[in-house]
C-alpha cells in the first residue's frame, strides 16, 4: 500500500478509529526502512511530533508529553503522546494519553504544561475547535492524570474566552505554582495582530482572575507569541516564547520564526512585568529549534527540552512517514546575566564504554555509525574547521567554522545531504567569545546538538546524509585534544 501523499482538511482531521490498521501498517513499514531514524533521540512512532508539552515530575518519574498526529507526516488532528522517564534518557512509550473527544478540544489537542498536585498531575492544555465556517475558537483546558496514568478531563474551561480586544489565536498555557495559588501564562494575539502573553491567577484551579499582559518590552514581538514559559532560575526571572513575525530590526535570526529569551532581575506580581531586562535573544544559534518547553523538578534543577522543527517547513523524512524529534534534556542556569544550557548530567548514561582520545593539528575518523559525543579544546586564538557527516573525499558534511581571532563561528548544512529550507538559508553565523574554545557535540543520525563553552551557547541542525557519510574531520591552525565516545540506543 502506498503511503498518502494528497491529504485534504477531510482527511486531516478525521477521527483516529476511522482509520484503517492497513493504513498504520504501511506507515510503520515506511518508517521502519527509514535512513535518518535517531538512536537516542525522542522520535515518533509513526507519524508527526512537534511541541514538547507537560514536562514535569510526577510519581517517581519525569513525565513528558508531546503533540502528536500518528497518521501521518502532517499536520492533523493533535493528541498529546505521552512518556516517562527515570533518568531523563531511556522513555517509555505510554502511547496516545490526552484525546480529542469532547465539544471543548473536537479538532486538536494543543500545547501546555503540568504541575503536581495533591498525589495527582495537573495538565493545562488548549483545547482547538473549528466551527462550519472553519473558525477557530480556543479554550484553555485542565485534567488530572493519576499515578495509574488514567486521564479525567475537567468537564468545563478554565477560561473559556480570550479577554476583550484579542483573538482566538490564544493557545499554550503554562502553569505555575506561586505563592499561596497559581499562576497561568498564555500566548495570544491581539486584535491588532500584535503578539502578547497574558497572565491569570487562581486559588484554587477553577475560578481565574485576569491579571493583563504581562509586562517585558515596550517593542512588538510580532504577530503572535507560542509557548511562553516564565521560571524562575538563580533568583532571576526566565521568560522563553517563541515570537511568531518578529521585525528583524528588533532582533536578529534566521529560522522561519525564532525561539527567544530574556532575563529578567525580578518578577513583580502586583504591576504584572519583569523588571531589569537583558535584551531579547535566540535560546538556540542553529537551524531547527522551536517551542522550548521548561521546569523546575524536585530538586530545584531548571529542565529543558524543545523541538527540533519548525512550523511550515517541509523535512525529507516528510516522505517516509514521519516527521520530527525532541532535543536531549538539558539543564539551565543563569551565570552572569547569561544563560547557560547544558546536557544534563544523566545524558553520560548514553556512552559505551571509554572514549577515543585524539589531538594535533588535524585528525580523521570513520564513526562508522553517526550516533556519538564528541569533545573538543582549543587553545587561544585559533581558527579551524570540524566536518561531521564526512564522505570519504570530505566534500560533503556539515561544516562548523570557528575563528577565535575575530570571536565568530558558523554552521554550514549546504553540502551535509538532501537539502530542505533553502529559503530560511544554510548557514548560520555568530559570535563567540575571544577566549579558548570548548565544544561538547551531540551526533544523532540526523540531528546535530553543539554546546559552546560549557553552554554559554548552543547550535542545532537536522542533516539528512547519505549512507556512506560517517566521517569525522577536524583541522585546525594549532595543536587541540578531544575525545569521542559512541552512544548508545535509546530507542529500540
Amino acid at each position: 500500500m502506498k503511503l498518502k501523499e494528497n491529504w485534504s482538511r477531510t482527511d486531516r482531521y478525521r477521527p483516529y478509529k476511522e482509520w484503517s490498521e492497513e493504513h498504520l501498517h504501511s506507515l510503520e513499514k515506511k518508517i521502519n526502512s527509514s535512513h535518518w531514524r535517531l538512536g537516542y533521540h525522542i522520535q515518533p512512532v509513526t507519524g508527526l511530533l512537534n511541541d514538547p508539552n507537560g514536562f514535569s515530575y510526577f510519581d517517581g518519574k519525569w513525565q513528558l508529553f508531546y503533540q502528536a498526529y500518528p497518521m501521518g507526516s502532517v499536520h492533523g488532528l493533535k493528541s498529546w503522546y505521552h512518556l516517562s522517564s527515570v533518568n531523563l534518557i531511556d522513555w517509555k512509550n505510554d502511547g496516545l494519553k490526552l484525546i480529542p473527544d469532547n465539544s471543548f478540544d473536537s479538532h486538536g489537542v494543543y500545547s501546555g504544561s503540568a504541575l503536581p498536585i495533591d498525589n495527582q498531575l495537573f495538565l493545562a492544555y488548549t483545547g482547538n475547535v473549528r466551527d462550519s465556517n472553519w473558525g477557530r475558537h480556543s479554550f484553555q483546558l485542565g485534567a488530572w492524570m493519576d499515578k495509574n496514568g488514567n486521564i479525567t478531563k475537567i468537564p468545563t474551561p478554565l477560561i473559556s474566552s480570550p479577554p476583550p480586544g484579542y483573538t482566538q489565536e490564544i493557545r499554550d498555557p503554562q502553569l505555575i505554582a506561586y505563592d499561596d495559588g497559581y499562576l497561568l501564562i498564555v500566548g495570544a494575539q491581539t486584535e491588532q495582530k500584535q503578539g502578547r502573553i497574558l497572565t491569570y491567577y487562581s486559588k484554587d484551579l477553577q475560578n481565574w482572575q485576569f491579571l493583563g499582559t504581562l509586562g517585558f518590552t515596550e517593542e512588538e514581538m510580532g504577530f503572535m507569541i507560542e509557548c511562553p514559559n516564565l521560571l524562575f532560575v538563580n533568583g532571576k526571572a526566565l521568560l522563553v516564547f517563541c515570537p511568531q513575525g518578529l521585525s528583524h530590526e528588533i532582533h536578529s535570526y534566521s529560522n522561519i520564526y525564532p525561539n527567544t529569551y530574556v532575563i529578567g532581575q525580578t518578577f513583580d506580581f502586583e504591576k504584572n512585568e519583569l523588571s531589569d531586562l537583558t535584551h531579547i535573544k535566540n535560546i538556540d544559534e542553529g537551524f531547527d529549534i522551536y517551542a522550548t518547553h521548561c521546569f523546575s523538578d524536585e530538586n530545584g534543577r531548571t529542565l529543558a527540552i524543545s523541538w527540533i522543527g519548525l512550523p511550515e517547513i517541509s523535512y525529507p523524512t516528510d516522505e517516509e512517514g514521519w516527521a520530527h524529534c525532541l532535543s536531549i534534556v538539558k539543564e539551565l542556569t543563569i551565570e552572569k546575566e547569561q544563560l547557560y544550557q547544558r546536557p544534563v548530567k544523566e545524558t553520560a548514561q548514553l556512552r559505551k564504554g571509554k572514549p577515543y582520545h585524539f589531538s594535533g593539528l588535524e585528525t580523521t575518523i570513520d564513526a562508522e555509525i553517526n550516533q556519538y559525543e564528541l569533545q573538543l579544546e582549543f587553545d587561544y586564538s585559533q581558527k579551524g574547521t570540524i566536518l561531521l557527516f564526512a564522505d570519504e573525499q570530505q566534500k560533503h558534511g556539515l561544516t562548523l567554522s570557528f575563528d577565535m581571532i575575530h570571536g565568530k563561528m558558523s554552521m554550514d548544512r549546504s553540502h551535509a545531504g538532501k537539502s530542505f529550507a533553502e529559503n530560511f538559508g544554510t548557514v548560520r553565523e555568530f559570535s563567540i567569545e575571544k577566549k579558548p574554545l570548548k565544544l561538547q557535540i551531540f551526533v544523532d543520525r540526523s540531528v546535530v546538538k553543539v554546546f559552546v563553552n560549557d553552554g554559554q551557547q548552543t547550535a542545532t541542525a537536522r542533516v539528512f546524509p547519505t549512507d556512506d557519510q560517517t566521517g569525522l574531520y577536524i583541522k585546525s591552525d594549532r595543536e587541540f585534544k578531544g575525545k569521542l565516545w559512541h552512544l548508545r540506543n535509546m530507542n529500540k
